[in-house]
């Protein structure tokens, strides 16, 4: 499988969950990881960084619980959130060597996503959590501001939109994918997605009303709100459970799906064929994914089986 432009790195006895590049530096990310898979022991957020001899460790800093997910601050470079086993968030500063700076402890089971907003003129956070429910935050107050009720079971992903300030998606066990506005509290939008449960998200970078889950059935489906009937599009090939979804920063119809069945693979929901590339370079469960803003094609990734590799694709590395 060709890949370009690359680096692994192992985190020692950690298992990876989520890995997000850097809004502001090309070639930065942030894993969130668990000791023991998550069932027990502690946590670790690393910050690593590429450079030419690959990937080297910045920063790590350890929490007494498994750390689920992980989201960079959109108005400090340094700043990070992640969330916790033990139902809290934690606001970490990479320019300190300890942390966290604070920590907010409302849910009341695992706090399994985490995710800062994007649009414009707004500092908000959204969690979502196996109570249930989600809460929205602003980083500079110490407690949530709201709590979002409905689900009717676990929260595995809330994800805001790019477009639409004050929205987010939320995916559940409850098999549904539910939208929500924070200025107008209750469910604005519930989509019985799939005849499964639901452990991942996105929003189409392109077109406000698109969103891709991806569920335990090892399907990817393709959700226009204007009409929920059915998806738009379903692709199939996974094998077992999809663990996280992203859609591409550069291209509409372009998105790229880890799973359970250790392979990351690579989409375009436009084509006959949707299929680009199925990367296997993972021998466990591969639970992180992100697709890089600065540097067009490059994509991170982590597992349970300690790596962290950046590459670009063969798909990708070519013009789409």
């Amino acid at each position: 499988m060709g890949t370009a432009g690359g680096g692994a790195l192992r985190l020692p006895g950690l298992h990876g969950y989520a890995a997000e590049f850097s809004p502001y530096w090309p070639g930065r990310v942030a894993c969130a990881a668990a000791q023991y898979y998550g069932i027990a022991g502690c946590g670790t957020l690393a910050v690593l960084e590429q450079n030419k001899a690959g990937i080297v460790l910045l920063r790590s800093f350890d929490w007494n619980d498994g750390l689920f997910d992980v989201t960079w601050s959109e108005n400090n470079e340094h700043v990070l959130i992640t969330s916790s086993g033990d139902g809290s968030l934690q606001i970490w500063d990479t320019a300190k060597t300890k942390g966290p700076l604070q920590v907010y402890k409302e849910h009341t089971q695992e706090a399994y996503s985490v995710d800062w907003s994007q649009t414009r003129g707004e500092q908000l956070v959204v969690s979502g959590s196996w109570d249930q429910t989600a809460k929205l935050w602003d980083p500079a107050v110490g407690k949530s501001l709201y709590t979002f009720k409905g689900h009717e079971g676990v929260i595995y992903s809330t994800i805001w939109s790019p477009h639409i300030p004050g929205c987010f998606a939320s995916a559940s066990g409850d098999q549904t994918l539910r939208v929500w506005d924070v200025k107008a509290p209750g469910v604005k939008l519930v989509i019985p997605a799939h005849q499964a449960e639901i452990l991942s998200c996105d929003w189409c970078k392109y077109d406000e009303n698109l969103l891709v889950t991806g569920a335990v059935d090892c399907s990817l489906k393709g959700w226009d709100l204007r009409n929920i009937r059915q998806p738009v599009f379903i692709l199939l090939g996974h094998t077992y459970a999809i663990r996280r979804v992203k859609f591409s920063p550069f291209h509409a119809t372009l998105l790229a799906s880890c799973s359970y069945d250790f392979t990351v693979r690579f989409w375009d929901f436009s084509k006959p064929n949707p299929l680009l590339e199925t990367v296997e370079h993972h021998t466990e469960f591969t639970c992180g994914l992100d697709l890089s803003l600065h540097n067009r094609g490059q994509v991170v990734d982590c597992a349970w089986d300690e790596l962290v590799k950046i590459y670009t694709p063969s798909c990708l590395a070519v013009p789409v």
